[in-house]
């Protein structure tokens, strides 16, 4: 049986790739990271029995400690020294939302055979140093995000030179068919509801701005060696197409599988060696392939598309957008700037006098990077109360 670890067992990712452990019964859960669920932890404790469990957030590690006292499992607030604790791992699955995913991720390479990537922030910010550290560690590292599961599945085997386009596609989020001039109206309720997806509210929201897109642009540029002016962002409104790859030689290939990320988990997990519709059930209602409307994405009415020149101009123009973004959608959510002000205040954050000096920093360094995503931070909540 192998082993696999989940850092940020309580998200989406988490709890569908833990669904898989369940049903398949291949794997052996060694260990969980997670924040501050406390229900959803302790479930996972006593239906898992990992040996090690690291939860970050004191006062919910606090209790548990407290009320969960066992000599089997070793309960600690973070990850240092976690070679110490625990031996070579066959699969981790890093899901960590948020920058705050970056420095597990590269603790879990070096202890990984594979890593199976759901954190794209960790990817736009600091791809250089996992693609750096899988190489020194023969780590194999695959995305799991649906877009690039796809994008990877159809360009096996080929080249630049043989392919002309390639679309991601955006569900269009809940807001596709809402007329402009009603942004100002959206309600941080309004946006996490997402049509197809179940995702926690940053991402759900990211999904409603189609930032989402952005970061995901910024993440296939990174991960594959394809021109980033063969990408485009299309609108999918059914979320059933991910990806697609037009061949200069005529031909257009696109993967096609239901809104359920348990179907790239778990191809990614056994890479097509297990018969997922063995253990989950197909939905009927799309078990045809019909009424499937690709549309041009409108940058006029999600500006954020606006900045897609700028993920790839610069070395760590991607971190700051990342942080900057962060930061204005946890004030969305908590009712402190309005949705509109999303794409605005990114906007005010290219034209900052400092933008271009420290855009052009190298990323090279976890220092780096905390020190420009810093800065960052620093500059949204400058731009917020500015403007509130």
């Amino acid at each position: 049986m192998q082993t696999i670890a989940l850092l940020g067992s309580t998200g989406s990712i988490g709890k569908s790739t833990l669904e898989i452990v369940k049903k398949t019964k291949k794997f052996k859960v060694v260990l969980i990271v997670a924040n501050s669920n406390y229900s959803k932890i302790i479930l996972q404790i006593k239906l898992f029995r990992p040996k090690v469990v690291v939860i970050s957030n004191l006062k919910v590690f606090n209790k548990i400690k407290k009320n969960y006292k066992t000599k089997n499992i070793i309960i600690l607030n973070n990850i240092s020294n976690i070679d110490k604790k625990i031996k070579k791992i066959d699969v981790t699955v890093s899901a960590i939302p948020g920058i705050a995913g970056l420095e597990p991720t590269l603790a879990f390479i070096k202890l990984s055979k594979k890593v199976l990537l759901a954190n794209k922030e960790s990817i736009v910010c600091g791809w250089q140093l996992i693609k750096k550290d899988a190489e020194k560690f023969n780590t194999k590292i695959v995305p799991i995000d649906s877009e690039h599961f796809s994008i990877s599945e159809l360009t096996k085997q080929s080249t630049n030179a043989e392919i002309d386009k390639i679309y991601i596609t955006a569900s269009g989020g809940p807001f596709l068919h809402l007329p402009k001039n009603k942004f100002k109206n959206i309600t941080p309720k309004d946006a996490i509801k997402h049509p197809k997806w179940k995702m926690g509210k940053k991402i759900s929201v990211d999904s409603a701005t189609l930032m989402n897109k952005v970061l995901e642009l910024a993440e296939a540029f990174k991960l594959f060696p394809f021109d980033p002016n063969k990408y485009e962002i299309i609108i999918h409104p059914q979320s059933l197409v991910h990806a697609i790859v037009k061949f200069k030689n005529g031909t257009t290939y696109f993967l096609y599988h239901e809104a359920d990320m348990k179907i790239p988990i778990f191809n990614a997990l056994f890479e097509s060696n297990l018969n997922y519709l063995k253990y989950f059930k197909k939905n009927k209602k799309n078990l045809t392939i019909k009424n499937l409307d690709f549309l041009p994405a409108d940058k006029e009415k999600f500006t954020t598309l606006k900045l897609i020149p700028e993920i790839d101009n610069s070395e760590s123009a991607t971190v700051i957008i990342n942080a900057t973004n962060e930061i204005f959608v946890d004030e969305f959510l908590k009712n402190h700037i309005h949705f509109n002000d999303i794409s605005a205040y990114l906007k005010l954050v290219l034209k900052d006098k400092d933008y271009i000096k420290t855009s052009n920093m190298s990323s090279n360094s976890i220092k780096n990077i905390y020190k420009i995503d810093k800065w960052a931070r620093q500059l949204a909540y400058k731009i917020i109360k500015k403007n509130s």
